[in-house]
């Protein structure tokens, strides 16, 4: 059997045309081709039905592929039972790309000055995971998407509040109406996410008229405008958990300080099999523990700013 040839064909079968099989294995549609012609002269029937450049599967065709696909799904499954098996004493944790780069990111190493002997790998990622079937044993999740896991616990509800280059004001106090004499940065976080909160609603909750002097600039990471905000390009809309450092630092600062929560919390999903793991019930005790602390060190004095 030409084993090149059957994974030409399931690849045909499972994305729906030879261009899009050969796009994803890397050749050329006439290799794709070749290779199926391969697996027709070794099977005595035809497998794919071809008028001028496009392909079809024939009822043999399909009656084939619904079989083999069952083999090459179980390629996948092999693959990921060898990588959980070589990643045995490594705990992976993924969690959204901002998330990674202001937040986690910076504090793994407060948890391994704790436990030197545990590995720990990070992969900033939007999308959810397949618990059980990706590598991955916690995830960091926004919102309703955490419904997609059976073991999860809520972490904190983030707030946000106006930041921005100290030099960009030259020393000087504002009141809340003169932020939109700066340039503003916006977040738009994608469609499946609850809004982020808007310069609209901060001039709502203020009690000011909301007039933008010139359009300023979106980003869907909240990372990529904090970044810009320490740059001197602006005004934004920024997490408290995200910006602790640059306040420390003293690259950012609030020149208001009114805070309005997000839409939703974030959460902690993990995998049954990762409390198992060397460490893996530590790490998620200690991440809970300081999304505790993040929450407390969040929240505005004296209640909520809504």
């Amino acid at each position: 059997m030409p084993l090149k040839g059957l994974q030409a064909f399931e690849a045909v079968g499972r994305c729906g045309s030879v261009t899009a099989a050969a796009i994803e294995l890397n050749v050329s549609p006439g290799a794709i081709s070749q290779q199926i012609r391969k697996v027709e002269k070794f099977l005595g029937v035809t497998l794919l039905e071809r008028s001028g450049r496009t392909a079809e599967l024939t009822t043999w065709g399909r009656l084939y592929h619904r079989e083999i696909s069952k083999g090459f799904a179980q390629f996948a499954v092999a693959r990921q039972v060898l990588e959980r098996a070589r990643n045995e004493s490594v705990l992976v944790l993924s969690a959204l790309s901002s998330v990674v780069n202001k937040w986690i990111g910076r504090r793994i190493f407060d948890w391994q000055a704790l436990h030197p002997g545990a590995h720990i790998k990070i992969i900033g990622r939007d999308k959810e995971p397949q618990m059980g079937f990706d590598d991955v044993d916690f995830r960091v999740s926004y919102g309703s998407d955490v419904l997609q896991h059976e073991h999860y616990t809520e972490l904190y509800r983030d707030w946000v509040v106006p930041a921005c280059s100290p030099s960009l004001l030259n020393r000087r106090t504002v009141a809340a109406g003169d932020l939109f004499r700066f340039p503003l940065l916006h977040v738009e976080w994608e469609k499946h996410f609850t809004p982020y909160p808007s310069w609209a609603d901060f001039a709502l909750n203020v009690g000011v008229e909301f007039k933008e002097l010139s359009p300023g600039l979106s980003f869907t990471l909240s990372s990529s405008a904090i970044d810009a905000a320490v740059n001197k390009r602006g005004i934004v809309l920024a997490q408290l958990s995200m910006i602790a450092d640059e306040l420390a630092a003293g690259t950012l600062i609030i020149p208001l300080d009114v805070r309005i929560p997000l839409p939703e919390s974030y959460f902690l999903a993990w995998d049954r099999s990762a409390l198992q793991k060397p460490f893996g019930r530590e790490f998620r005790d200690w991440i809970v523990r300081i999304a505790r602390q993040q929450a407390a060190q969040s929240a505005p004095l004296g209640g909520e700013r809504l």
